[in-house]
């Protein structure tokens, strides 16, 4: 069986960046990260709750299952797009890609400027609200859909493009909506006035 150009180009997006995911993981410093405590002493705010996020799980991971749900579904039932205009995806969906990289490198270096943990499974121990995070409260996010779109548009799947409705809505209410109850109880009013200057997205 011919596997389809689609199939191949999210089958290799999804991989690499999986690679990419899992070298950042095994490489990411642990020294100095402040663990959190079962008995309350570090909980956010003082409100009894551990000093995380409580997010459903990593967000990288969100969308690689995603990308991964794409492939499987073009090999099943194949929603190809734009078949003839190879060089034209290409190009939109390298666009669109760089600049989610652009966004998670200038999130990624504003939070090791705070000296703050970038992964929501650790505490947060300084708001970021400067550089990037002026535009959008979420710039790793926005970033993260910017790749998998990106992806999306060079393959020529309208299945990895119809599902990032979907993937926006399980990051809205799976990762973020519990990020900011979080921050909230944290930084209290700090983080309130944040969030009514700030839009979530863009």
């Amino acid at each position: 069986m011919t596997i389809s150009e689609t199939v191949l180009i999210l089958a290799g997006g999804t991989v690499v960046l999986a690679i990419v995911f899992g070298i950042r993981v095994a490489v990411r410093p642990t020294a100095g990260a402040p663990v959190p405590r079962s008995d309350g002493a570090d909980a956010a705010g003082g409100s009894g709750a551990p000093d995380v996020a409580g997010v459903i799980a990593l967000p990288p991971l969100i969308f690689l299952g995603f990308l991964a749900a794409a492939t499987v579904l073009e090999v099943l039932v194949p929603l190809p797009v734009m078949a003839g205009q190879a060089l034209a995806r290409y190009l939109a969906g390298a666009v669109l890609a760089v600049c989610g990289f652009v966004l998670i490198f200038m999130a990624a270096g504003r939070f090791q400027a705070a000296g703050t943990n970038i992964p929501p499974t650790l505490p947060t121990t300084a708001l970021v609200v400067d550089g990037i995070y002026r535009r959008t409260r979420n710039p790793f996010y926005l970033g993260a859909t910017l790749i998998y779109l990106g992806l999306g548009v060079a393959a020529g799947s309208l299945w990895g493009i119809a599902l990032v409705i979907p993937l926006l809505w399980v990051i809205n209410t799976g990762v973020i909506a519990p990020e900011e109850r979080y921050l909230e109880r944290k930084f209290g009013d700090a983080y309130r006035a944040y969030k009514a200057r700030v839009r979530r997205w863009v």
